[in-house]
């Protein structure tokens, strides 16, 4: 007699649903993908390429209900009713990581953190790719995880993880797991309660063993007090730039990184901070984190050392666009959240117009507010409700305007400016009231700087 296949719905047709797609097809599942809004078009090509079944703007729900198990966007709460009445029903929801990773028996290294995990995943996968180890990036940058398992696998698998992903991780494991920071940040999706995203962001160490390594920063104070309160069982590889270490990444006299692992004296990795191809406190720490896994997989000192000194940083994040009469215009949409903007404002040299704005998810903007009178000499801000930046700024500094679009905001930005200033777009604010997501976002302001 044969056994019927099992049944496997996806909620949300984007990048890790179609992936899952591919994946759970390839596996002998019967599946659904369901979108409760429109799909694009390359992902209905990809669909309907391996003659997947899908739906869009609803899902059928006797469908939904006869899964076997569901794999959900990271993108739909786990408090929306579907998904709350799919788990009352027992019926098991995962992400597509989880999926995925009974399917490798692949080397995964993971990152998480509320800033700095694309940089620090770009950043370790050009470590391992210099070193010719087989190795392709994904989760949260990139291709989805999935979808390389299915079509693509590789031997090692640097994965960017969301706290979203997370949230439906529950057997997957990371050989390797990075911690950066835990700072605010979707607290909309957290009851506004920093415990339980921090918990979120821990779940990237669980199930691992002795056999296993942390790499962590041990500069943040709520990563430490939790790694105090719990049983940690891989091995732990700490980072700082406050003290010197045994083992893992430090700082000697605020010049030179150290990274030393297993007391290899003659493997440890030693490199000016200066060589550093991204400059900046947080980029030293990105790239400890980065240094400290390739020493773990054992790739020459020489190769880490090089590979941290000659990485190029991703489209969205501090990026140069063009001078336009001596106005630096600098595109910083991936920063969503708080934390990535004070780097941002940090890091400018000169008198700044700054376009900020967007979906607030519960933004606290106090820690900004001295960087902001230092440095900001006028404020736009971009999003369908600006109240709150009006509220938190309007004493702060003496502009502050409102914009619709990326094209009015630079047109702004640029009455405002004056030569020798920076215009940057460093929202604060996640992207989806004006834009489709922060690439979106950081291209409308690109094509409106060049249109000047």
């Amino acid at each position: 007699m044969k056994t019927a296949k099992k049944n496997i719905v996806i909620l949300g047709g984007g990048e890790s649903g179609v992936g899952a797609a591919i994946l759970a097809q390839k596996q002998g599942f019967k599946v659904l993908v369901s979108d409760n809004g429109l799909l694009k078009d390359k992902y209905k090509t990809d669909l309907d390429a391996y003659e997947l079944e899908w739906e869009e703007n609803g899902h059928s729900l006797d469908r939904v209900f006869a899964a076997d198990e569901v794999i959900k966007s990271p993108g739909i709460p786990d408090t929306v009713a579907l998904i709350v009445e799919l788990r009352e029903k027992g019926i098991p929801v995962i992400s597509e990581i989880e999926f995925a990773g009974r399917y490798t028996q692949a080397t995964k290294i993971c990152i998480t953190g509320s800033n700095g995990k694309t940089t620090t995943a770009l950043m370790t996968y050009h470590v391992l790719q210099k070193a010719g180890l087989d190795v392709a990036v994904c989760g949260n940058v990139g291709e989805s995880f999935a979808k390389l398992v299915a079509e693509d696998p590789h031997e090692y698998y640097v994965i960017e993880l969301s706290s979203f992903q997370l949230d439906g991780m529950f057997d997957f494991k990371a050989e390797i797991a990075i911690l950066l920071n835990i700072t605010p940040d979707h607290l909309d999706r957290y009851d506004y309660n920093m415990d339980n995203y921090a918990e979120s962001k821990f779940r990237i160490i669980q199930n691992q063993t002795e056999e296993d390594y942390f790499i962590y920063c041990m500069d943040d104070e709520l990563i430490t007090s939790k790694i105090n309160n719990k049983q940690i069982r891989a091995k732990q590889f700490p980072f700082t730039l406050e003290q010197q270490l045994e083992e893992g990444g430090w700082l000697d006299n605020e010049q030179q990184i150290n990274i030393l692992i297993n007391n290899n004296k003659q493997q440890q990795t030693t490199m000016s901070i200066h060589d550093l191809a991204q400059q900046g406190k947080h980029n030293a720490y990105n790239s400890m984190a980065s240094g400290i896994t390739g020493s773990i997989l054992k790739i020459r000192k020489e190769l880490v050392r090089e590979s941290l000194s000659d990485f190029q940083n991703i489209e969205h994040r501090l990026e140069p666009v063009v001078s336009v009469h001596g106005i630096e215009f600098i595109n910083d949409s991936k920063a969503t959240n708080v934390n990535s903007t004070w780097y941002a404002l940090e890091s400018m040299d000169k008198p700044t117009i700054w376009i900020a704005g967007g979906v607030d998810k519960g933004n606290d903007y106090t820690m900004l507010h001295a960087l902001v009178k230092q440095k900001v000499k006028g404020i736009i801000c971009l999003g369908t409700d600006n109240a709150k930046l009006h509220e938190a700024f309007g004493d702060v500094v003496e502009g502050i305007y409102d914009a619709s679009s990326a094209l009015e905001a630079v047109a702004l930005s640029y009455r405002l400016a004056k030569k020798g200033y920076n215009v940057l777009l460093s929202p604060a604010c996640a992207s989806f009231d004006l834009f489709d997501n922060y690439e979106d976002r950081g291209n409308q302001f690109k094509k409106a700087v060049r249109g000047l």
